[in-house]
């Protein structure tokens, strides 16, 4: 796996536990880090977004090859 598809995957994994966060604690980690409406978190939850939409194409990937 190569460092860009990592660095999604992580980007995603952040985006999933934040989303968590809000769905059992009402706790936005997003906003308490940035603050709300500042452009950290604009940037935060488009990055969150643009790697959830390129991980979309790792469903139709064809690396079914195990090493």
């Amino acid at each position: 796996m190569n460092i860009l598809k990592k660095l999604i995957l992580i980007v995603m994994i952040i985006g999933s536990i934040n989303w968590g966060l809000i769905g059992l604690f009402d706790l936005n980690l997003v906003t308490s880090i940035f603050g709300i409406d500042t452009i950290g978190t604009k940037i935060v939850y488009v990055l969150v977004g643009i790697s959830g939409i390129i991980g979309i194409s790792f469903l139709f990937n064809d690396n079914d090859h195990y090493d």
